[in-house]
């Protein structure tokens, strides 16, 4: 499960039903978020989490939509003590030794995630917009770059390059990010 070749101190597994019987510990993300009291509804992402210390966890991850389209895993973050679930294109990142609050992140949809070794980054490509969490948490976030999609074509180096639709010409304009500022040069996004 883990990628990118990053260290963890915990491991998961994605089960197939939530179980209470014998657990100490469940988490629910999102935690009491206006306009989400139903968002379980919808369904969840269930992984049962060790961490390296203290007891094992539950967490119940609700699910952003339910289309199959939108990503859902678990994925290592560049800080070993941290996870991240996406639920149908919602992410959650949880540290393990502390796992009652989480980031719910607030680009939604993910519709990709790209683990970034090199750069020391997660980051997570929405419709509009890039978001990255590095080993400190969130390292940056892009202006708009779209006016709806977002097609990444390579990362090397200091830098990602692709493609944002422009609404005006109908048309995918190239641009650059700098992956350690999150500033961008060009974009199909015109206010």
């Amino acid at each position: 499960m883990p990628g990118a070749g990053w260290e963890t101190k915990w491991r998961a597994e994605v089960v197939a039903r939530a179980t209470m019987v014998g657990l100490a510990r469940q988490f629910v993300y999102p935690t009491r978020v206006a306009g989400e009291e139903d968002a379980l509804a919808r369904g969840a992402l269930n992984v049962m989490v060790w961490p390296e210390v203290g007891g094992s966890f539950l967490a119940t991850c609700a699910l952003g939509f339910t289309s199959e389209a939108m990503p859902s895993g678990v994925f290592a973050c560049p800080n070993p003590e941290e996870i991240c679930f996406v639920a149908g294109g919602y992410c959650y990142l949880v540290n393990t030794m502390r796992p009652e609050g989480c980031v719910h992140l607030g680009l939604r949809p993910v519709v990709e995630v790209r683990e970034l070794a090199e750069q020391g980054l997660l980051v997570f490509v929405g419709f509009q917009a890039m978001v990255a969490w590095g080993k400190d948490g969130l390292a940056w976030e892009t202006a708009r770059l779209s006016w709806e999609g977002i097609r990444v074509e390579e990362v090397g180096g200091d830098s990602l390059r692709g493609f944002g639709w422009n609404l005006r010409t109908d048309k995918e304009v190239e641009f650059v990010v700098d992956l350690g500022t999150g500033k961008h040069v060009g974009g199909g996004f015109s206010g």
